[in-house]
């Protein structure tokens, strides 16, 4: 019994061993996995800015393009019909990853929020960091019109609308109020192009309203964007000095130029029914604007230098001045209105799919400390 006992007892420390060593190294691993993982996302978190929803402003509005260009139109012109080729499922594809890329961008910045409050609060003062605060919310207005899901008339639709205009007119309360209390002197060393994104958020918010049928609601949007647009367009001709206007960096947001016309042309063709004599004016402006961009492409060589996410600020404007250029092809239903539909889709969407091909090839550049560049920091636009 006594030889049993030692029996017995003799292979207990190894498997005591046994199981205590694993148990040490997976400790050890998920310890360092989570350390690894905090700090990880602590680093996101620091150099995250509203500057990335350049990305969500271009998948947006290309999603609402291929909506607009793969629709069935009788007796359409033939350059017309070559969108018509795109399935709808592509449509489709491309909006869920638009959905996709403005979610996960916007649960980032609600972490900043939390974590790195101070950092979204400077970014809430920067004449420059503040403008883009609009554009996550005239990124999900856009997806709402370009919805597969939803139409104008349903509940939904319109309870979404106010979840996403409200914002917009906060900020609009804040912007607005400066330059209108604080007067000329305030406004001619805050504005920049980056002003624009102010405008446009009302501008879009008008068009999804008037797509609902509240004209007035709309009016008003239309009425508070276009004033307001005026003054900087005024403000910004005679005080922009050229190339030292914004840093080589910045240099693509001249382009939201062309985007505020665009827009303000597509949310009047919703209110007046029509693509009418005004909206024709504000097209022809955006057109005019952004061969007077193209003609200058020195302006712009020192920014392609160098991948930035500030190479997404080409295809915005150039998304809503080919949804303008289509809206004008179908009323005016011409030979050169139809071929300068198909260049600028044809142009827009080419620009988006090497724009997403190069940051799926640099997105080491973005998270990268000595390349990523805070809007914050780099904002001596006046």
């Amino acid at each position: 019994m006594a030889q049993m006992g030692e029996n017995e007892q003799q292979p207990q420390p190894h498997t005591v061993l046994a199981i205590d060593v694993p148990i040490t190294r997976t400790q050890d691993s998920n310890c360092k996995s989570s350390i690894h993982f905090q700090y990880s996302l602590s680093l996101i978190l620091t150099k995250f800015h509203a500057g990335y929803f350049r990305i969500t402003l271009s998948l947006s509005s290309q999603a609402l393009l291929w909506k607009i260009l793969i629709e069935p139109i009788q007796d359409a012109h033939a350059l017309r019909r070559v969108f018509s080729l795109i399935p709808c499922i592509a449509f489709t594809l491309l909006w869920w990853l638009a959905l996709f890329t403005l979610v996960i961008l916007s649960l980032i910045y609600v972490l900043r929020c939390f974590f790195h409050f101070e950092s979204v609060k400077s970014e809430f003062l920067n004449h420059v960091g503040v403008n883009y605060l609009f554009a996550p919310w005239i990124s999900w207005l856009l997806l709402l019109e370009s919805s597969p899901f939803f139409t104008p008339s349903t509940i939904y639709y319109q309870i979404l609308w106010w979840v996403f205009v409200v914002p917009v007119l906060v900020l609009d309360v804040k912007i607005y109020g400066q330059w209108f209390t604080k007067g000329r002197r305030l406004l001619s060393t805050v504005a920049n192009p980056t002003s624009k994104l102010s405008v446009i958020g009302n501008l879009v918010g008008a068009q999804a309203a008037a797509q609902m049928g509240w004209k007035e609601i709309a009016m008003c949007m239309f009425s508070l964007g276009i004033a307001h647009y005026l003054v900087l367009f005024v403000t910004l001709y005679q005080r922009l000095p050229g190339d030292n206007s914004l840093p080589a960096m910045l240099r693509p947001v001249f382009f939201l130029f062309i985007a505020a016309p665009s827009i303000a042309s597509l949310a009047w063709d919703s209110i007046s029914g029509k693509f009418d004599s005004a909206s024709k004016m504000l097209f022809f402006l955006s057109l005019f604007l952004f061969m007077s961009l193209v003609s200058r492409p020195m302006l712009f060589k020192k920014a392609m230098r160098k991948f930035s996410v500030a190479w997404w600020a080409y295809s915005f404007p150039l998304t809503a001045l080919a949804l303008a250029s289509a809206e004008y092809a179908q009323e005016v239903k011409g030979v050169t209105a139809h071929a300068i539909m198909f260049v600028l889709s044809t142009l827009s969407v080419l620009v988006s799919f090497v724009l997403m091909i190069v940051t799926t090839l640099n997105t080491n550049v973005l998270s990268s400390p000595a390349r990523n560049h805070d809007i914050t920091q780099k904002t001596n636009c006046a």
